[in-house]
């Protein structure tokens, strides 16, 4: 006697429904805001927008300012970071960042590769760009980085020639 085993029907044509909510459910958005503050300068209002295919590792950030928006990707650093998943982060900066005094101004210089993993483990970076071409990085101190930012974050972002701003959100 030979068994056959059906599936059916309903169950097939809700496995790619399942499928893509299974994916989709990995995937995190957000906003937050900030204050563009240079030296006797009015504070101006930052508004940051996020979107992440894998829970908050990495994805795409925005940050609006009133003269410009900025866009493009962003890492979570984790122990696991592999330098070659940073080289997105140097396009149009040094590489490791060592012209940006990091948290606490280390009297000791700047990081070396892995320095700059183990310094910012639990932090996300940023490098974004405006439609003009010019750039501007962020660094962000996750509140719980086991929720990532959407859970909150707290730092600082640079626009190229040096002005900064801090971002909490």
């Amino acid at each position: 006697m030979k068994i056959r085993h059906h599936r059916p029907r309903s169950v097939a044509r809700a496995a790619p429904l399942l499928l893509a909510f299974a994916l989709g459910a990995c995937a995190t958005t957000g906003a937050g805001g900030g204050e563009f503050v240079g030296p006797g300068a009015a504070k101006v209002p930052v508004i940051f927008q996020w979107t992440s295919p894998d829970g908050g590792l990495s994805g795409e950030l925005s940050a609006a300012l009133p003269h410009a928006t900025y866009r493009g990707r962003y890492f979570e650093i984790t122990r696991g970071t592999r330098s070659a998943r940073l080289q997105p982060m140097w396009v149009g900066w040094p590489m490791g960042w060592d012209d940006w005094p990091y948290w606490g101004d280390p009297p000791y210089g700047a990081y070396s590769r892995a320095g700059f993993d183990v310094h910012y483990s639990g932090t996300v970076v940023a490098n974004l760009g405006s439609a003009d071409g010019r750039r501007m990085r962020c660094r962000l101190h996750l509140v719980d980085p086991a929720r990532g930012l959407s859970a909150g974050a707290d730092g600082q972002c640079q626009i190229q020639g040096g002005r900064t701003f801090r971002a909490r959100f």
